[in-house]
């Protein structure tokens, strides 16, 4: 019986002793937050010996570059994604994309820290990003993340709500995105929401029971990252479309 698509990739770099983070859509289904994905989104530390480390196990998976950028440090360096697709009879057809620098993401060895450890039955254990780091992870200019940051955390509020730490509430105040849970928690947590109005001022409208207010502020704080991201991605975009103009004069 062959393994699952997904623990077959995460297995193959564990062998090879990749230095990896699991993110993306895949990474949210373990945390609760279901979502479908044929990808799998991997956070790694792009020095030589784990670039090549890396290689080794893109080329057990049978995997290729599938766009651009190529796959050479100094893109990953700079904040690009690197994309592959495996032809390996296991896992044909998934395809792989990993990065190393985020915007707004601390960096590999705090995210590292921060990572949670899920042991699967038979034992393999998968390295997945921090929640927090994931959220912000995913915040991104693409409106499709934002509902996904939504069950995020919804899902680690009904995971924890019976035994909440101040860790925990924060969490859910800073980057929850109901209205009615923020109005739920904030007025049981009075104290933790005053301390974060100044990073969400907007917040103290769940004091007040206001949805209207809090939707509104809400939009805004998502329009606002979004065009942050924007900017951040425009002249990585521009590259992206020279390297692609150039790779097409070649053939």
């Amino acid at each position: 019986m062959n393994q699952n698509p997904i623990l077959k990739v995460l297995s193959t770099m564990t062998a090879h002793q990749v230095k990896h983070l699991l993110m993306g859509g895949q990474a949210c289904v373990f945390y609760g937050a279901a979502q479908f994905s044929r990808d799998i989104d991997l956070a790694i530390v792009a020095d030589n010996a784990n670039l090549d480390r890396l290689k080794k196990a893109l080329a057990e998976l049978q995997a290729e570059v599938i766009a651009v950028p190529p796959f050479e440090a100094d893109y990953l360096a700079r904040g690009f994604a690197v994309h592959f697709r495996c032809q390996h009879p296991d896992v044909v057809g998934f395809r792989i994309d990993v990065m190393s620098v985020m915007r707004d993401v601390d960096s590999f060895s705090e995210l590292w820290e921060r990572r949670t450890e899920l042991e699967m039955e038979g034992g393999q254990i998968i390295q997945l990003m921090g929640i927090g780091d994931l959220v912000k992870a995913k915040k991104t200019q693409r409106d499709k993340d934002w509902p996904m940051i939504r069950a995020l955390v919804d899902a680690h509020y009904e995971q924890h709500k019976d035994e909440p730490n101040e860790d925990y509430v924060t969490f859910w105040l800073r980057e929850g995105r109901a209205p009615e849970r923020l109005i739920e928690i904030g007025n049981e947590f009075p104290d933790v929401l005053q301390r974060l109005e100044r990073e969400r001022p907007f917040l103290g409208e769940a004091l007040d029971a206001s949805k209207s207010a809090l939707r509104q502020g809400l939009a805004a704080e998502q329009a606002a990252i979004q065009e942050l991201d924007r900017n951040y991605w425009k002249p990585l975009k521009q590259e992206l479309e020279n390297l692609r103009w150039n790779r097409d004069r070649k053939f």
